[in-house]
C-alpha cells in the first residue's frame, strides 16, 4: 500500500481552495463538482496460472532456492495484509493463508530439502541405507527394483533448518511431524493454521463442504485414489510408511501425489482467487496441543471434505503422507 504524505500548501493554493468552497456555496443551487477524478479502486485479481499435471514422477534434485528480493514476484493476486503467497481469508478475526502445500527450504542457505525424507540429517541418512536393504525382501520384483531417491548431497553434510515455502508447480514435502511443520510456519514468520481457520479457508467464500461444491465427485481432488503406495512397493499398505519411494509412485492415473497447484479443480474459491488443495494430496498438520491433521491425502479413503480429520497420532509422528500449509495474521 502506497501512503500519501502531506505536504504544506502555499498561500495561493489556500487562497484558491477557499475561494472554489465559496463559489460552491454560493452556486449550491446549480451543484458543485470536483475536478478531479475519481480515483480508480484497482484492477480485479487474477487467477494463478497453474501447469498441468505430469505422468513422470521425476525425483528432485536441482531446485529452486529461496527467492532474493531481486526476484520478481510470481504473477498471483494481492491481497492486503499478507504475503504474495498468501490468501486472506475474510472472518470476524481475518487470517493469511498459503495458497499451496508446503516445500521446505534451509534457513540459512535457501537449499531445497528433499520432499521424501525427514528434515532430520542423521535419521534421513539411516533411512536412506536401510532401505537400499529393505526394498530387496519386499513387493513384487518391479517394487523391488524401483530405486530409493538419493538424499541431495548438501543435506547429506548439513543439519538443515526447516522454511516452510508456498510455491505452485512443486512436489511438497512429505515425511512431517506436527513439531517439524510448526517449526517450518515459524521460521518463515508463520504459524501453523487452527483447525477453524483451515476448515473456513477450505470451504471457500460459498461456504462448501467441498473446494469444487455440495456433493463429493471422484476424481476432483486428489484424494481417495484406488491405489496405496504401500500396497504397490509392499503388498501391504500398513507397513513401511518410512520407505523414501513412497511419494514417487504411480498407478493407472498418474503419480499418486501431485505437484502443487496441478489439481486444477480442487481450489477453494475466494473471489477471483483461490487456495489449491486443501482436499487430498497430502494432509496437513495444524495447531493441537495432542496432535491433528486435515484434509485426507491422495490414498486416505474418505469423502468428508473440508471436514476430514485425524487425531490419531501426536505432534512428533511423521509418515510420508504428512505436509502443512502455513497461516498468518494480517499486517495491519
Amino acid at each position: 500500500m502506497i501512503e500519501q504524505l502531506d505536504t504544506p500548501r502555499s498561500g495561493a493554493t489556500r487562497t484558491r481552495t477557499c475561494l472554489i468552497l465559496l463559489l460552491c456555496v454560493v452556486g449550491s443551487v446549480y451543484g458543485c463538482r470536483s475536478s478531479e477524478p475519481s480515483a480508480d479502486a484497482g484492477a480485479a485479481p487474477t487467477e494463478p496460472s497453474q501447469s498441468a499435471s505430469s505422468s513422470v514422477v521425476e525425483t528432485p534434485s536441482a531446485v529452486p532456492a529461496l527467492p532474493s528480493a531481486s526476484v520478481e514476484p510470481p504473477a498471483v493476486a494481492q491481497h492486503e495484509g499478507c504475503p504474495d503467497e498468501m490468501i486472506l481469508v475474510p472472518a470476524r478475526k481475518p487470517v493469511c493463508v498459503d495458497r499451496w502445500e508446503a516445500i521446505l527450504v534451509d534457513k540459512s542457505t535457501g537449499e531445497r530439502l528433499s520432499p521424501h525424507y525427514p528434515v532430520h540429517r542423521k535419521l534421513a541418512l539411516k533411512l536412506e541405507a536401510d532401505w537400499q536393504e529393505k526394498r530387496k525382501t519386499l513387493g513384487s520384483a518391479q517394487a523391488q527394483a524401483m530405486p530409493v531417491p538419493p538424499l541431495p548431497a548438501w543435506q547429506r553434510d548439513n543439519d538443515a533448518e526447516p522454511v516452510a515455502v508456498s510455491r505452485a508447480d512443486q512436489v511438497p514435502n512429505g515425511y512431517l511431524s506436527g513439531k517439524v511443520a510448526k517449526l517450518a510456519c515459524e521460521n518463515a514468520g508463520k504459524r501453523l493454521c487452527r483447525r477453524d481457520e483451515w476448515v473456513r479457508a477450505c470451504r471457500g467464500k460459498r461456504d462448501l463442504q467441498y473446494p469444487y461444491g455440495e456433493s463429493y465427485k471422484q476424481g476432483v481432488c486428489n484424494v481417495f485414489r484406488s491405489s496405496h503406495p504401500a500396497g504397490v512397493l509392499h503388498d501391504d499398505p500398513s507397513m513401511g510408511h518410512l520407505d523414501p519411494r513412497l511419494l514417487l509412485v504411480e498407478d493407472k492415473d498418474g503419480p499418486l501425489l501431485r505437484k502443487t497447484g496441478a489439481v486444477t479443480k480442487c481450489k477453494s474459491a475466494w473471489g477471483d482467487d483461490a487456495l489449491y488443495e486443501m482436499v487430498g494430496n497430502l494432509d496437513e498438520w495444524v495447531e493441537d496441543p495432542k496432535g491433528m491433521f486435515v484434509g485426507g491425502f491422495f490414498s486416505r479413503s474418505k469423502k468428508d471434505g473440508c471436514e476430514s480429520v485425524i487425531t490419531a497420532h501426536p505432534n512428533d509422528y511423521f509418515d510420508y503422507s504428512l505436509g502443512v500449509r502455513c497461516c498468518r495474521d494480517p499486517e495491519t
